[in-house]
């Protein structure tokens, strides 16, 4: 019964609604004839003749309606006066307007000041003043009408935000939809970024759970967790699993399997144990106490990779201690003519390519003979001229006596054999044998030793390394010699050297002051007056290893007498530290002439970043440096290019086990 009621009453209001808006129509009709068309039609017969008034029933629907408040119509565009005068056209709000539209409609009406207004009545007109003076009473009847459907507009409104809510919801699912896609997306990249860090950091676990075993010992040491002797019993427990995984794991593959699970159980409990900690001035204090520790620590294991490093390069290797003692009893086994070279009438002569090399390394000097044999276009014209101490001299011979050196010729002197070489002719040589250098290398703690561990190496104290100063005296009929140290492997042809016009030089060098610790200042005492008077401390250094040296101006600019004065006057190494670059820096200032940098690459005995290419291209390669290739502190991937060189299968190698 409530139901026919309500029904009975709506029905009649929509009734009433309609008449009341045929009134206001008629009206509103009426009111523009006489306001708007009849001036028209007297004073305009142009006007009149175009116009022709509308007859369909919609027109008649479009009538005019004024909002309530006119402050809207400045949100309207007006037409200008200067325009002509059109017929209005308004759009009513109506019952058949579809869903969609009417979700459209409410949203633009939201954003007007009375959006329940213009959903019933919307305007696009353009009058005059006078009409607006005219009209107040239309006004107000419309807005009596528009009270009286207040009941209805909710019910729309109503409906507008049932479609609003459908409307949301389905933004929602498409916003879940892609936040599902991006989630999707971000664990992919973040996977992808684990992969690359893995990639770029292959024992970026091993450090995880070594720097877990830290935190777990930081609170092991805290008076929180001591108190905890559950949560202390547990920690240890993990504590040995990390370490046993760990053992001697470098990088993430060495690991075992079980190592996630026992880093993350790790994790977990050091979390908890961090919630435990209400004494963070405690922590602080320990960490820095185990941080200077460390430090420390660090320092006294670097001072000690310092000391092993210069013993192991000082250290001969058990097999090639071997190798000259197995040759020397087989040297003396042989009779006077076996112990003897052929073709000894070559050993002055002046026009062949004639190489010095001073060394008790049979080894090392034999890969320096056979890579010069094996790259030379003409070994015929070689001579090698090696000089070694007393203790190798037997050896030596004996190798290339065994080995001979092909087309090639060969000498090989006992340095106690050159009698004019003594302490009263060298200043180096009486150095070497005073009471002050044997106490600063063999008693280090009653001489003032220098913190710089290389330059207490004992070869210093060897004349063999000071021989390469008196190349005149050792080879007084040569007009060219090429000096190579034991430590370098020739890879091309040399020959080109000997006809090297040195410009008026003594020495043919390749300059090293690519690098700023090979300069001047570097190995020369620039605030003893000496060195700063007459050097400039910027200037370029050069290497030895490989160096052509012009004998007939060696002796015409009398080079072995300025040797040995700045050799006097570094009597109590003032001037610069023991060695023979520095005093050779000196000797041959403003002296030598800078060869192409192919031919002599440095440093592959100490840089493990020297260019391939710059190696496949140098004539001669230098393992300078304490990690020589015989050595097993040597660069790996250097050795290969003086190992190939060495014949493995040799006898004395096999039995002295001197292996690759």
């Amino acid at each position: 019964m409530n139901a026919v009621s309500f029904s009975h009453t709506s029905t009649t209001k929509v009734f009433s609604g309609i008449l009341t808006t045929m009134r206001m129509r008629n009206l509103v009709m009426g009111l523009l004839f006489l306001t708007v068309l009849s001036p028209i039609l007297l004073y305009t017969d142009k006007l009149s003749s175009s116009f022709t008034p509308s007859t369909s029933k919609q027109e008649d629907v479009n009538a005019f309606t004024l909002p309530t408040d006119t402050r809207h119509l400045n949100v309207l565009p007006q037409e200008e006066s200067s325009t002509v005068i059109k017929e209005p056209i308004g759009i009513v709000y109506t019952d058949h307007i579809n869903s969609s539209s009417n979700t459209i409609l409410t949203e633009k009406d939201s954003q007007l000041p009375d959006a329940r207004e213009h959903k019933y009545a919307r305007v696009l007109s353009a009058t005059d003043d006078e009409g607006h003076s005219q009209t107040d009473n239309i006004i107000k009847q419309i807005i009596q009408t528009t009270n009286q459907e207040e009941e209805e507009s909710q019910s729309d409104n109503g409906s507008d935000q049932e479609s609003q809510q459908k409307t949301q919801v389905q933004l929602e699912q498409q916003s879940a939809v892609n936040s599902g896609d991006d989630d999707e997306k971000d664990a992919l990249l973040t996977e992808t970024n684990k992969q690359t860090d893995q990639t770029a950091m292959p024992d970026a676990r091993v450090r995880q759970l070594r720097d877990q075993l830290i935190k777990a010992r930081v609170y092991l040491s805290l008076p929180a967790t001591k108190n905890n002797p559950h949560f202390t019993r547990e920690l240890r427990m993990r504590v040995k699993e990390v370490q046993r995984v760990l053992v001697d794991a470098t990088k993430d593959s060495d690991l075992p399997k079980n190592a996630y699970a026992k880093l993350n159980a790790m994790d977990q409990l050091l979390e908890k144990g961090k919630q435990m900690q209400d004494d963070c001035a405690t922590m602080v204090k320990k960490l820095r106490a185990m941080l200077h520790s460390t430090e420390e620590q660090l320092r006294v294991h670097k001072k000690q990779t310092m000391f092993l490093t210069q013993l192991t390069a000082k250290t001969l290797p058990k097999g090639l201690h071997c190798l000259p003692l197995r040759l020397t009893t087989e040297y003396y086994n042989l009779n006077s003519t076996e112990q003897q070279f052929p073709n000894q009438e070559k050993l002055d002569d002046p026009s062949l390519h004639h190489i010095a090399l001073f060394s008790d390394n049979v080894l090392a000097a034999a890969v320096v003979v056979n890579s010069t044999i094996t790259n030379s276009k003409h070994p015929s014209k070689l001579v090698f001229h090696i000089v070694s101490d007393r203790l190798n001299y037997a050896a030596m011979r004996m190798w290339f006596l065994v080995n001979p050196p092909g087309v090639a010729t060969i000498q090989v002197q006992n340095i106690e054999e050159f009698t004019w070489l003594n302490s009263s002719y060298s200043p180096v040589l009486k150095q070497l044998g005073s009471r002050s250098m044997i106490d600063y290398y063999f008693r280090a703690a009653r001489a003032s030793s220098d913190s710089n561990l290389k330059y207490r190496n004992p070869k210093y104290l060897s004349i063999l390394n000071h021989l390469r100063f008196y190349l005149p005296e050792i080879f007084p009929k040569l007009n060219k010699v090429l000096f190579l140290d034991d430590d370098i492997v020739v890879q091309k042809d040399l020959t080109g050297l000997w006809s090297l016009d040195l410009k008026g030089n003594v020495n043919g060098a390749v300059e090293t002051c690519g690098e700023n610790f090979h300069r001047f200042d570097r190995y020369l005492n620039f605030s003893n007056p000496h060195i700063s008077k007459n050097f400039d401390p910027r200037a370029c250094g050069w290497a030895y290893g490989m160096n052509i040296f012009d004998l007939k101006e060696w002796k015409r600019q009398n080079i072995t007498d300025v040797y040995h004065t700045w050799q006097k006057l570094n009597h109590d190494r003032q001037l610069w530290k023991l060695g023979t670059l520095p005093p050779g820096l000196i000797t041959f200032w403003k002296r030598t002439h800078p060869l192409d940098r192919r031919w002599h690459v440095l440093g592959l005995g100490y840089n493990p970043n020297v260019s391939q290419r710059e190696i496949e291209r140098a004539a001669v390669i230098h393992y300078n440096g304490n990690m020589k290739p015989w050595l097993e502190i040597g660069i790996p991937k250097y050795r290969s290019n003086w190992a190939k060189y060495v014949d493995y299968d040799h006898a004395y190698l096999r039995e002295c086990n001197i292996n690759p």
